[in-house]
């Protein structure tokens, strides 16, 4: 049965006469730029640049520094580290080191490092020790900083803690010999001596300079005490 609208626009066909009908619909290609500027609306960026504020719209591009080393991200270089310990241990000039390295490029790692080797020898003699080196390291540090500056030095805190936590080293190497020969009394206190005297000849010719001319005794009688109480606190003495 068939019905002709008046219209004449649509034609309605029974479902018995209708021929089967069959297709498919294609899909329009479409592609997203996601997180490209041809993706983002043109007015708002056009917008947001005009007004000034278009650095909302930059993506800050990873430089890598997440990547880096251990050592470098705490700033830890081993290499000066062992030349500025090969420069304390041997302080001849005539070795051709460039000593200066150890106050004109001071560090914290490596006098610290110094520092908590001397506590841990300490430990053998008296363990309460330990913290007082720390201390006794700062705040001896902070009181020949605070006198070169009084005599006319150019020199820094940091500068001046370097020096005394690495002119350790020598305390450091005399301390097996010393447990070697402890029932010799004399030979004992020589290499006491020998090793107080290389500490404070070791830091005192890295600070004290030319430009305490006559004062320079008045800073070497410090560090030649500071060292000596170091001493004190690891033999006992």
């Amino acid at each position: 049965m068939q019905f002709s609208p008046t219209n004449g626009d649509f034609t309605f066909v029974s479902s018995t006469e209708a021929e089967e009908l069959s297709g498919t619909i294609s899909a329009p290609d479409i592609k997203l730029n996601v997180g490209s500027e041809s993706g983002k609306d043109p007015y708002a960026t056009t917008f947001l640049r005009q007004r000034g504020y278009g650095w909302l719209l930059e993506v800050e591009e990873d430089d890598g520094e997440e990547n880096k080393p251990l050592l470098e991200e705490l700033d830890i270089d081993l290499k000066d580290i062992y030349y500025k310990i090969r420069c304390v241990l041997m302080p001849m000039p005539s070795l051709g080191y460039n000593r200066q390295v150890v106050r004109d490029n001071p560090d914290f790692w490596g006098p610290l490092a110094v520092v908590l080797l001397f506590s841990m020898i300490s430990i053998y003699g008296q363990f309460r020790v330990v913290s007082w080196i720390i201390t006794i390291w700062i705040f001896g540090s902070l009181t020949i900083f605070l006198l070169a500056r009084v005599l006319g030095g150019e020199v820094s805190f940091g500068q001046v803690l370097g020096v005394i936590g690495y002119s350790l080293l020598p305390l450091i190497v005399i301390a097996p010999p010393l447990l070697v020969i402890r029932g010799f009394d004399v030979v004992a206190t020589l290499i006491k001596l020998f090793g107080v005297f290389w500490a404070a000849y070791s830091a005192a010719s890295l600070l004290v300079g030319d430009e305490f001319k006559t004062k320079k005794p008045l800073l070497i009688y410090p560090i030649l005490l500071l060292y000596i109480y170091f001493l004190s606190l690891y033999t006992g003495v």
